[in-house]
């Protein structure tokens, strides 16, 4: 029997079986793929643009052949020819289904726009940025005094403002006289003066006073979403911020799928490379009109982001950070120029820094979040949690600070779980369920109404009720246990077990329905019991981690957690004590600390002192490598109950009451007791 093609959407993940000869567009519509299209599939608003993959996908469990799809067809090719499409792009209502296949839809063909959920967090920095505005008076060409004018510009930067030695490329002299000349020798240059003792480089030069601004970018490249915030090198000021999903999600959702990608398929790290360049240079257009300034203003980038991003960006094969034991290409701060890294949009001097990475596992965004929270000063031990695809653990006070990386997955952020969707409009992004009736009540990304007042409804619009995303779906699994639907071990009960017909069969397990949309053509959002398991490793995967710190310092409790990225800033702390997320500690003892990665960058963006600090205080960090520790897989199994199996998480039971309910009753499906029937 011949089985039908299988189709991969990412970044959401939606798959499914289709008969050949399925267009692309038809199979997402079917799946609920946020994929747009205006013009009822023919070909004329190329709103459905989407990107198929080729090569060995092995997360996925497909290898994708040059054949995948129909060949390109004359619909394509007349738009190609008036309007022009990317290349490797297909229209989504052309390309027809012919073999498995993984296909990426592009931030720009989705309906429903990502919300950044990475925003900048309020934050008083000390300004003493690398890149600074001089204005000077030069003095005029002299034929009786037989220098240049680069080194009159020189000598005035050292007369007026005490700066010595200064250099510049050729594309900054070939403008140098022109300048000069219109501004009657009167210039502002951007200066750039490196954290190492090199000689300043002239970035730019503006005839007269230049009073238009001068920025830079903070750039917290993650896994999953590109963060970027736009910074007023003067002021500090954060002048716009945006994001996009990392395009390479599509090679693979978590590190290690793109690590074998690149492994399986020559020259994939390449591709990963060129895709992520290019998104990061669109996304730095994107943000200077944002802002209403000239891309040519931005001058410097800061970078973080952990190891696998780093040699991404960088263009180095990471294939060594995919086996013990785990060593980097490089793990000191790099500076270079933009060029070298196709940023193409910014000003074509501008400069780059990388921040230090820490080890072969914890990155340049660990190294971030360790100068923005400081665990090195702190009085008391704090444990730092920055949650992503990959997250990274700081453990520390002033005695001594620890840290490792945990391999939580993307199942956070809304990816592998069934109804799951990025943070878009339409979202849920939190949810309540009344521990007597069952009901849930939920709010929505774009509405502040919940769904059990008046209007929600009319509120939330045509776009209706979508999926769930991270925030939510960690919600939604403690506040089922919180409710007894959902026992210790992680498993659902039926209808009969739990009272409720909200609980409904799928095959042998049972799903939380939380929304039926299907009568308007929307979704049924629903909690699997696969999403409980997803769910459950990533949380013990996050836990462990956290534990192994402790072992190391040679303790049972914390004084306090900070929970930092998207997920700090979304989450309560009550859900994430409930699940297990974190150590037990008193609740008013979690904080938040909001995009503290994205905060580190700001920080080394707008003081050139705090680069020299974080490659101080990296080299003091003491990093515990979770994938050869033996109790790590000790710590998992036991973290997988929730919250706990053997932690009694004393603080968490003061503030609520986890019903006792067992549902692996052998068949029975009661409620009570929990007993597993004795095999004879």
């Amino acid at each position: 029997m011949t089985t039908d093609p299988l189709v991969v959407f990412t970044p959401s993940g939606k798959r499914g079986r289709f008969a050949i000869g399925t267009p692309v567009l038809t199979a997402a519509r079917q799946l609920g793929v946020d994929l747009d299209s205006v013009c009822g599939g023919r070909g004329i608003c190329s709103k459905c643009q989407i990107t198929p993959g080729y090569g060995e996908f092995s997360k996925h469990g497909v290898t994708v052949q040059a054949d995948a799809l129909s060949e390109w067809n004359s619909v394509e090719a007349r738009y190609d020819e008036k309007r022009g499409l990317k290349p490797g792009r297909r229209l989504g209502c052309q390309a027809k289904v012919m073999r498995d296949v993984v296909i990426d839809v592009p931030p720009e063909s989705q309906v429903h726009k990502q919300v950044v959920r990475k925003a900048a967090s309020a934050r008083v920095i000390e300004m003493d940025p690398a890149t600074k505005l001089y204005f000077v008076e030069v003095d005029e060409a002299d034929m009786h005094e037989p220098s240049g004018d680069f080194e009159r510009l020189a000598r005035a930067l050292s007369r007026e403002w005490g700066i010595e030695g200064i250099r510049a490329d050729l594309s900054l002299l070939s403008k140098l006289q022109p300048v000069l000349r219109k501004g009657k020798f009167q210039v502002t240059v951007a200066l750039h003066r490196g954290h190492a003792g090199d000689a300043a480089q002239v970035l730019e030069i503006w005839p007269g006073l230049h009073e238009s601004g001068l920025y830079g970018l903070a750039i917290d490249l993650g896994s999953t979403t590109i963060a970027a915030h736009l910074t007023d090198l003067v002021t500090g000021e954060v002048t716009a911020s945006a994001g996009i999903m990392n395009p390479q999600i599509r090679f693979g959702e978590d590190l290690m799928s793109r690590v074998s990608y690149a492994m399986m398929n020559p020259g994939g790290d390449k591709e990963m490379t060129a895709a992520v360049r290019e998104a990061i240079d669109t996304l730095a257009g994107e943000i200077a009109r944002e802002a209403g300034i000239e891309p040519s203003l931005i001058v410097e980038t800061v970078f973080v982001c952990n190891p696998v991003m780093h040699h991404l960006l960088l263009g180095i094969d990471p294939v060594e950070l995919g086996q013990a034991p785990f060593a980097l290409a490089t793990s000191q701060s790099l500076s270079l120029g933009a060029k070298e890294l196709d940023l193409n949009t910014l000003n074509p001097r501008a400069q780059v820094y990388i921040l230090p990475c820490i080890a072969g596992h914890v990155g340049a965004d660990c190294a971030a979040v360790a100068l923005s929270e400081e665990p090195g000063k702190s009085e008391d031990l704090a444990l730092i949690v920055d949650v992503g695809t990959n997250a990274e653990i700081l453990l520390g006070d002033k005695s001594r600070v620890l840290a490792c990386s945990s391999p939580t997955g993307p199942a956070f952020e809304g990816a592998q779980i069934s109804s799951g969707q990025r943070a878009a409009p339409g979202a849920i992004e939190a949810i309540r369920i009344d521990p007597v009736t069952k009901e849930p009540r939920f709010r929505v990304i774009g509405c502040d109404k919940w769904s059990d007042e008046a209007g929600f409804f009319d509120e939330v619009g045509v776009g209706g009720i979508t999926g769930i995303c991270g925030s939510g779906i960690i919600e939604a699994v403690a506040e089922l246990r919180l409710a007894g639907l959902l026992d210790e071990s992680g498993l659902l009960g039926s209808a009969e077990a739990t009272g409720t017909a909200r609980m409904i069969p799928e095959g042998r397990t049972h799903a939380y329905l939380i929304h039926d949309g299907s009568a308007e053509g929307g979704p049924r959002i629903t909690v699997t019991q696969g999403d409980i398991r997803a769910i459950q490793l990533a949380k013990s995967a996050l836990y462990a981690g956290a534990r192994l710190l402790m072992d190391e310092r040679g303790v049972d409790r914390v004084d306090r957690v900070v929970l930092a990225g998207a997920f700090g800033a979304h989450i309560s702390a009550l859900h994430a004590m409930v699940l297990g997320m974190i150590p037990d500690v008193p609740l008013d003892k979690v904080t938040s600390a909001g995009n503290a990665a994205g905060t580190g960058a700001r920080i080394a963006l707008c003081n050139v002192a705090a680069r020299r600090e974080i490659e101080r205080v990296v080299g003091e960090i003491t990093k515990v490598e979770t994938a050869i520790e033996p109790k790590f897989q000790e710590h998992f199994v036991a973290a997988n109950a929730i919250p706990h199996k053997t932690d009694p998480f004393p603080e968490l039971r003061k503030i609520v009451t986890l019903p006792l309910v067992g549902f692996n009753t052998g068949g029975d499906g009661g409620a009570e007791g929990g007993r597993r029937r004795r095999r004879r």
